[in-house]
């Protein structure tokens, strides 16, 4: 089984020309395959198969490997069994089909409503950076946009009579998100401003030059604003996480806050968002009817001793 592998890990450095830092990877995790398989007395990698293999992937993720890493190793078994179709040595992939364990899905982190109050009333100088700068951190906790909804945003979109903004979403959908009374100040403030730079079309956040403003301009910008106001790194997604995390805890409408955010599905609001479980074990104290605890002045009467039996 050395031979086949050091095969193809010489046409991985020498025909593919992968990095060395990948090609270290591969040769690691194929020598762990390579290892069980010996352990299993296997004799050649055509013996190796799914069973097996699912068995490796679950010892390493016992071990505590990370499902990315479970990933990579599985990526690098595909890709030495195709090299072994290719030349003969093998009529089968044990990988096909099998998938890596389901990593735990981070979540961002939020800000408190507190950290978010201070970042967004500090002192704005009137000038044309500082008043788009606000305006743009505004409308992300307001109305909690996703990034390229507020790069995409175009002059037609805003209703600032109405306090509202319509946005344009995955999939191509569309929807109507109300926006918040500070976000309207600091968007009218804005707005009176934006025209010096002489834009050619309607984007509402544009450079000093007139152009629309980049992804990776308005990561910077809001970055700096976290440096600068709460001493910390801030993203735009960290503002959307915000925006999610402190209306479902007020309000604790979950399908409401679905619709707000644009998902699809209402289990990715679920892990997108979090609550606090003790305001969650009060609600449901409340309100489920067997949960609900009955005073002792109200619980009815044990039958046999209300009849005046001897239990």
């Amino acid at each position: 089984m050395h031979s086949p592998l050091d095969a193809y890990l010489s046409h991985l450095r020498n025909e593919r020309q992968l990095s060395a830092h990948t090609l270290d990877a591969y040769q690691r995790d194929l020598r762990k395959v390579l290892a069980y398989c010996e352990h299993e007395q296997l004799h050649s990698w055509a013996e190796l198969d799914a069973a097996r293999l699912r068995r490796i992937v679950a010892r390493l993720h016992q071990q505590g490997q990370s499902a990315r890493s479970l990933a990579r190793l599985l990526s690098a078994v595909r890709g030495l069994y195709q090299y072994l179709l290719r030349e003969g040595l093998c009529r089968h992939d044990p990988a096909d089909g099998l998938s890596p364990p389901k990593g735990a899905r981070k979540l961002p982190r939020a800000l408190d409503a507190d950290r978010a109050m201070q970042l967004l009333d500090g002192g704005v100088e009137d000038d044309f950076l500082a008043r788009r700068d606000q305006a743009l951190l505004e409308l992300f906790y307001s109305s909690g946009l996703r990034l390229s909804e507020l790069v995409g945003l175009n002059l037609e979109a805003l209703d600032l009579p109405g306090a509202m903004v319509r946005v344009h979403g995955k999939g191509g959908k569309t929807r109507d998100l109300p926006v918040g009374r500070k976000a309207v100040a600091a968007l009218r403030d804005w707005l009176a401003l934006r025209s010096s730079a002489n834009p050619p079309d309607s984007a509402v956040f544009i450079s000093r030059q007139g152009r629309r403003l980049s992804p990776r301009a308005v990561q910077l910008r809001v970055g700096q604003a976290g440096v600068r106001e709460l001493g910390q790194h801030l993203h735009p997604h960290m503002l959307r996480h915000s925006f999610a995390s402190h209306m479902l805890e007020s309000s604790q409408d979950l399908r409401a806050v679905q619709e707000l955010l644009g998902h699809a599905d209402i289990a990715t609001t679920q892990i997108y968002t979090h609550l606090d479980f003790q305001h969650l074990a009060k609600v449901y104290d409340n309100a489920h009817p067997r949960a609900r605890r009955q005073d002792s002045s109200s619980a009815p009467a044990d039958n046999d001793t209300a009849s005046g039996e001897t239990p």
